[in-house]
Order: structure tokens, then sequence, then C-alpha cells
């Protein structure tokens, strides 16, 4: 019996890629044009200026909830986090008397801004 001598074994790095020979890997897209890249930054910079008067509202409420609302505000990582939380900040503002209307109203005005057409929100849908 004359015995075959064996094949080597893979690498781990040939193992590793299940591509064929001659096919290029596929690539991610690109940073964009410039005006992609601006309306992201201003995108941001909208959101950041969204959360700022999030937490300047929330900052002097007391309460049972305050320390849970704060800690949610400072978690939020986009423009719909803070958009959900909108009734809670207002009902614990409202619960602090009338020295907080200036602070809902102002509020209330930066959140039209940003959703302007946030119409009635449904289930399904915005109602508008």
């Amino acid at each position: 019996m004359s015995s075959a001598p064996t094949p080597p074994t893979a690498t781990l790095a040939q193992a590793a890629a299940p591509r064929a020979a001659g096919v290029a890997p596929p690539t991610l897209p690109g940073p964009g044009l410039p005006h992609d890249r601006h309306a992201r930054i201003a995108a941001r910079r909208t959101f950041v200026a969204l959360k700022h008067r999030f937490m300047a509202a929330v900052a002097d409420v007391g309460g049972q909830r305050a320390d849970w609302l704060r800690f949610q505000v400072r978690q939020a990582q986009d423009p719909v986090d803070l958009w959900l939380l909108r009734g809670l900040v207002f009902d614990a503002l409202s619960r602090e008397g009338p020295a907080t209307e200036r602070m809902q109203a102002e509020l209330s005005r930066v959140l039209d801004n940003v959703f302007p057409d946030s119409g009635e929100l449904m289930p399904f849908g915005v109602r508008r």
C-alpha cells in the first residue's frame, strides 16, 4: 500500500475568505456628497439644541420621577426619543406651577420647529 501525501490544510485567512478568485469584495459607501454631510451636521446640531432645551426644562423638576426623567433625557439618542418623552416632560413642568409656563412655551416652540408637520399622532400614522 502506498500512502498518498495529504494535501496541506488551508490557513485561517484562506478559510475565512469565501470569495471566488477575481471577485472584488463589496465596498462600503463613501462619505457622500458635501450637501449630504452638511445636512447630517445640521440635523445633529438641531438634535443637540433640542436635547439641551429638554435638559434645561427638567433640571429643576422635583418629585418622584424627576431623576428617572432626567436620566431618560440624557440617554436620548435622536429627536424621536425626545419626542416620545415630551408628554412626561410637560406633565412634570405643569406640576411645578406657573413658574414653568415660560419653559413650557419655549419647549413647545422648539418642538414645533423640529417637528413642523407632526399633526395628531395616531396608531397607524399621522392625521393632519
